[in-house]
């Protein structure tokens, strides 16, 4: 017997796996395909621990094919060479392929073949995204599958069957407490094979009493675990979809979920991450809707990366909640894009002659810098005057700050003039009635925030 838990307990049929019921669940692909006797290669990816070499290991059990493993980081071609002559001669086997997305290009051609006639069926395993890392020949003759995390309760199935299974888990009688047992399928973040290894060590670590009965407390798995396994792959696809739910949660304005997300980075310790991503939110999302928040965002990352952790989640926590609940505006961003986008449909357009530079000689011979206005010459300090390329003279790429014409409403509100809005609905329509129509829905949700700026912007979008 494996002295590893985690091995020990390694489905042998597709009835043990645990957890990925939208694969091996009644009627669902895997097991139809199982029941069938239709396999056909694949690719399993998903975060470590949840499940990659069960399914491939109880792929091959239920089917009763050849199971051989392969690492493409570690094994040579050889060993490859070797079990496609094994799978020759035994009319096929099932193969994992470890870490497939660092398969090599020697391997890739030795293995493609082997693939299109059938006599290995390859179970490809990664935690990275085979869309983006592995190589589209390989891509084309499997079938991709996305394994999900495992829940709590599937990591707590999972450890009381090892505790009551004599033959895979353990031969001797365990007594667990239940916050003790809690505790490891929480702490270990749907890492099966993390919890069972914490578990293993608990376990073995605790000598029996009188009656040959092992007791695990609390206290006793936190010392087995030492650290907590709330972490993730700074380059795996849930480190990023970390960064994008804390994004999305801070541009809805949700205060609660926005703290979740950023306390999830703060576990795995990821301050640069944090820092360029909150940075992003304080320009994207918050733009111009509130500049202030940007000068406070700036200043307090900063900060943050010079303390460091553990302080400088009291810095993040300020930050998070400041831009989730500052107004939005992404005016600013989508003005520079459309002026992106409008410069690679036109080219670089010719400057008008009066704004070209005057300076160097023979300019002037040209027609540069001739007719050019000096806005500072004039009372108000501007002048009208062409400054877009003619082809795109009328061009609106951001819709300036104004005020209704013919009324004497402000297009700036200090805060108090805002509140007066607020409690006049006729004074809201008459003012501003040229103004978008969410208006009032936007100064109702400005009005339930205890520090709203002091100066309140009012775009006219049309």
């Amino acid at each position: 017997m494996p002295n590893n838990l985690a091995l020990r307990m390694r489905p042998k049929n597709i009835d043990q796996v645990i957890g990925q019921k939208h694969l091996v669940g009644e009627g669902k692909i895997i097991r139809r395909m199982v029941e069938a006797n239709m396999l056909s290669s694949m690719i399993l990816y998903g975060p470590p621990g949840i499940g990659k070499t069960s399914i491939a290991s109880a792929i091959a059990g239920t089917t009763k094919y050849a199971f051989r493993t392969f690492n493409a980081t570690t094994d040579s071609k050889k060993r490859l060479q070797e079990i496609a002559e094994e799978a020759k001669f035994s009319g096929g086997l099932v193969l994992l392929l470890d870490e497939i997305h660092r398969l090599d290009k020697t391997k890739q051609d030795f293995l493609l073949p082997l693939l299109e006639n059938g006599n290995i069926i390859m179970i490809g395993a990664t935690t990275e995204n085979p869309f983006f890392s592995v190589t589209p020949a390989i891509r084309s003759r499997v079938q991709i599958f996305e394994l999900e995390p495992l829940s709590t309760d599937d990591i707590k199935q999972a450890l009381q069957t090892a505790l009551s299974d004599k033959e895979r888990g353990f031969e001797f009688d365990v007594d667990i407490d239940a916050d003790a047992l809690d505790f490891i399928a929480t702490a270990t973040n749907g890492d099966l094979r993390s919890a069972f290894n914490s578990l293993d060590l608990a376990v073995m670590s605790t000598k029996a009493d009188d009656k040959g009965i092992r007791h695990i407390n609390l206290d006793t798995v936190e010392n087995s675990l030492q650290r907590s396994y709330i972490t993730m792959d700074k380059n795996g696809d849930g480190h990023y979809d970390v960064l994008s739910a804390l994004q999305k949660s801070i541009r809805g304005s949700d205060v609660n979920a926005s703290l979740h997300y950023a306390a999830r980075l703060i576990e795995a310790g990821d301050l640069p991450s944090l820092a360029r991503r909150l940075t992003v939110i304080a320009y994207e999302d918050i733009g111009l809707a509130n500049p202030d928040a940007q000068i406070h965002t700036v200043t307090a990352l900063d900060a943050a990366q010079k303390i460091g952790f553990p302080e400088a989640r009291i810095l993040i926590a300020n930050v998070v909640i400041d831009l989730a609940l500052s107004p939005k505006s992404n005016s600013a961003y989508t003005a520079i894009d459309e002026a992106i986008t409008d410069l690679h449909k036109n080219g670089s357009l010719p400057i008008p002659r009066h704004l070209r530079d005057g300076h160097y000689a023979g300019s002037k011979e040209l027609g540069n810098a001739q007719d050019y206005k000096y806005p500072h010459n004039y009372p108000e300090k501007w002048v009208k005057q062409q400054y877009l390329p003619d082809k795109l003279v009328g061009k609106k790429l951001f819709l300036m700050l104004t005020k209704p014409e013919n009324t004497n409403a402000p297009s700036v509100l200090t805060k108090s003039e805002l509140m007066n809005c607020l409690n006049n609905d006729n004074m809201v329509l008459s003012h501003f009635n040229s103004f978008h129509l969410m208006l009032k829905k936007e100064i109702a949700f400005l009005k339930k925030i205890s520090f709203a700026p002091e100066i309140i912007f009012f775009k006219k979008l049309s």
